[in-house]
């Protein structure tokens, strides 16, 4: 670890003039930000548009917001977004929550396709570098319409780093350090062009051992390691650009099963395993690598444009339970993805968008565990979206029609029947219709009535098996119903120089609604791979969720901001008993405050800090009492409050910016908590203590520098 320490040092050394220069990356806020953020371009369901002229709601996240507050992984950064959150396994694993949907429900695109990793495991994340991405959309709402099933909840699309415009190249170095779970990562930068050619490539590794808290100490399998190289090479040619995207990413993370000594409450470890803040992963662990390639060519044909898209990944997720040398469970995913779509030119205030996308998936067992069967899929969705701006008024919509094709193949195990060949072919058409009014240039009015879909997953449709990271058997039902959702939206923005306030109300209305739920043993017929497991299995009933997000930013004086957002979801189980009556997973309400103060040139020192600036924010999640009661799957969840605090500038030389530095501080009263969609919060009683579960991070500090060239 002494090279990492050193390197860390030495890049700290380099970009501070002196040791009272600390701080944090430079938020360029221009004083009619306000009145310019729906100005800003976004891929909406009719296709690109500027924000003011979208029907359903959109959260932009630029890079500057990517940097305020330090983070474990990308999902992880984008959480205290309103309406966002996060179902957690330690501080390495992070599946994106919106408004209260997660797992198969949320779509993430990446490098222009969609991320295909096995998402419908707890434990499984997302494979991306968090260091490739330049800023992000979240759109809030059923998506079916542009991204076909499992765009329920929403989606989030990944951004990296703009082309340059001029020749030349540029690159950057940086690293961090946070203080809770020792996490060192580092990553290198290059991008360039030479006329009509240009590239980027990054490469990046984190290296976390356990973090810890004051109720648990170290947690014993919250270790993790990352590494990723991504790169593109493109070509700017007559008709448009061409674009080819090469990516792999590998992550090791350990396994929290948060067994403990009934006499100390200590976690049990491994044989032979003593040093709690090793670097190296434990027993049980994962190996996941993610392959990725995707070529994209945007063609201009007339006054119109193709968008054509093509791309291939294979998610290898291996888990080692037994030995460290062989996998147990050993899963392969090969997917590929296809997307063409044509904007037609504008033609009397008239913008149409049609096209065809979707997927071809193979999955196939590796290894000598089982928990859902070989399988093929093909996906395939046709769509058409059309828009109209006149005077004051945006209308937009669309149809959507899908088919989705699935084939679980037989298998035997120990010469028993494990999986049991089925076929089901799934059929889906969605759509949506929306409307803006521009009451005022600064005052917007919006509404959207939208209607998702989404085929059930195979771990859904086949799963037979111990699913290790959830500490649960899991059955499948074969014979589970496509989702649906009926969504109404309603918003409403206002803009000046002092302030902006975005708000939004939502209710969606969910038919066959697939959960898992606890079942009597009894009812299974013996199986040797139970172990004494609680036993799950797929079920499915209607859903109803309401709620809405309303965010504030003041400048009451200037360089000063003052920015609150409260998220709010009820989620309910309809035609169920009193224990039963509430969904899964619900994220807690939740208030955020943050106040920024900003030098855009920092007295004394005008021409060396630009940007300086100091902030302090708290974060408050109320009781959780709407929780899914039967057989204990749940509990009420405890309100806490987090406080935060930052402070950073840029260095600049001779009108030059040479180095971004920062100094983060979460959770700085080292509060003990458990957050609602934590799985560790489920974990054994501590019977020392007579506390159940794992708790989340306590105090950490985040040191970061990035040097310019």
């Amino acid at each position: 670890m002494k090279h990492h320490i050193f390197l860390t040092g030495m890049l700290m050394w380099l970009a501070l003039p002196s040791a009272a220069q600390v701080a944090i990356p430079h938020l360029y806020v221009e004083q009619d930000t306000c009145v310019e953020i729906n100005e800003v371009v976004v891929t909406g369901l009719t296709g690109t548009t500027k924000m003011k002229y979208s029907p359903s709601p959109i959260t932009v996240v630029n890079s500057n917001d990517l940097r305020k507050h330090s983070s474990t992984n990308i999902i992880d950064a984008l959480s205290r977004q309103p309406g966002m959150s996060q179902i957690t396994t330690g501080s390495g694993i992070s599946k994106p929550v919106i408004r209260g949907l997660g797992y198969n429900r949320v779509v993430v695109v990446n490098d222009g396709i969609r991320q295909e990793g096995q998402q419908w495991g707890d434990e499984h994340g997302i494979e991306i570098d968090g260091e490739t991405v330049n800023s992000v959309e979240i759109l809030k709402g059923p998506a079916s319409l542009r991204y076909g099933s499992d765009a329920m909840a929403g989606v989030i699309i990944f951004h990296d780093m703009p082309m340059l415009t001029e020749n030349g190249i540029r690159s950057s170095l940086s690293t961090e350090y946070q203080t809770n779970n020792g996490l060192f990562s580092y990553t290198a930068m290059t991008q360039g062009r030479e006329d009509k050619v240009f590239w980027n490539a990054r490469w990046t590794q984190k290296i976390a051992h356990a973090y810890q808290n004051k109720y648990d100490g170290y947690v014993y399998g919250s270790q993790f390691r990352e590494q990723a190289a991504t790169g593109h090479i493109g070509l700017i040619h007559n008709l448009g650009q061409a674009r080819l995207h090469l990516s792999y990413f590998n992550s090791v993370p350990s396994i929290i099963e948060g067994e403990r000594d009934p006499r100390t409450g200590a976690f049990e470890t491994a044989d032979g395993f003593d040093n709690i803040k090793s670097y190296h992963h434990t027993m049980p662990y994962q190996r996941i690598n993610h392959y990725k390639a995707v070529i994209d060519n945007t063609l201009a044909i007339g006054d119109g444009s193709m968008k054509m898209t093509l791309g291939y990944q294979q998610n290898h997720r291996k888990e080692f339970e037994e030995s460290p040398d062989e996998a147990g469970l050993h899963l392969q995913l090969s997917t590929v993805n296809y997307d063409i779509h044509y904007h037609t030119p504008v033609f009397d205030s008239w913008q149409l968008v049609t096209g065809i996308a979707g997927m071809y998936q193979r999955s196939t067992n590796k290894g000598d565990e089982y928990l859902i069967p070989d399988y093929r899929l093909f996906d395939a969705g046709l769509f058409g979206t059309v828009s109209r701006t006149f005077r004051k008024w945006t209308l937009s919509g669309g149809l959507r029609a899908d088919h989705r094709h699935i084939h679980s193949l037989e298998l035997y195990d120990r010469g028993f029947l494990k999986f049991t060949d089925f076929t089901r072919n799934l059929t889906g058409y969605t759509g949506s219709a929306g409307i803006i009014y521009n009451i005022t240039p600064r005052m917007n009015f919006r509404a959207n009535l939208s209607r998702g879909f989404r085929a059930p997953n195979i771990s859904e449709l086949g799963s037979n098996g111990v699913h290790e990271g959830t500490l649960r058997y899991e059955y499948g039902n074969s014979q589970l119903k496509s989702e649906y959702s009926s969504q109404v939206d309603i918003g409403f923005d206002y803009s000046t120089y002092v302030i902006s306030i975005q708000a939004a109300i939502f209710a969606n209305q969910i038919d066959n609604f697939i959960f898992a739920k606890q079942i009597i043993p009894a009812y299974i017929p013996f199986n040797p791979d139970l172990r004494g497991l609680p036993i799950y299995e797929y079920t499915q009933g209607d859903a109803r969720l309401y709620g809405g997000e309303i965010s504030v930013d003041m400048h009451p004086v200037k360089n000063l901001h003052v920015d609150n957002s409260f998220s709010i979801v009820n989620a309910r189980l309809l035609h169920q008993p009193e224990e039963a009556r509430w969904l899964p997973l619900t994220p807690a309400p939740r208030w955020n405050m943050d106040i920024r103060y900003e030098w855009p040139a920092f007295p004394l020192l005008r021409e060396n800090l630009v940007g300086a600036y100091v902030s302090a924010g708290m974060e408050c999640n109320l009781r959780q009492n709407h929780f899914y009661a039967v057989d204990d799957t749940e509990t009420a969840t405890s309100s806490y409050t987090l406080f935060n605090a930052a402070i950073g500038t840029d260095i600049q030389v001779k009108g030059r910016r040479i180095a971004t530095v920062s100094i983060n501080g979460n959770n700085l009263t080292d509060r003990a908590y458990q957050h609602h969609l934590s799985r560790l919060k489920h974990a054994d009683i501590n019977r020392a203590t007579g506390r159940r579960g794992v708790f989340n991070m306590g105090r950490n500090i985040s040191f970061k520098c990035t040097l310019y060239m």
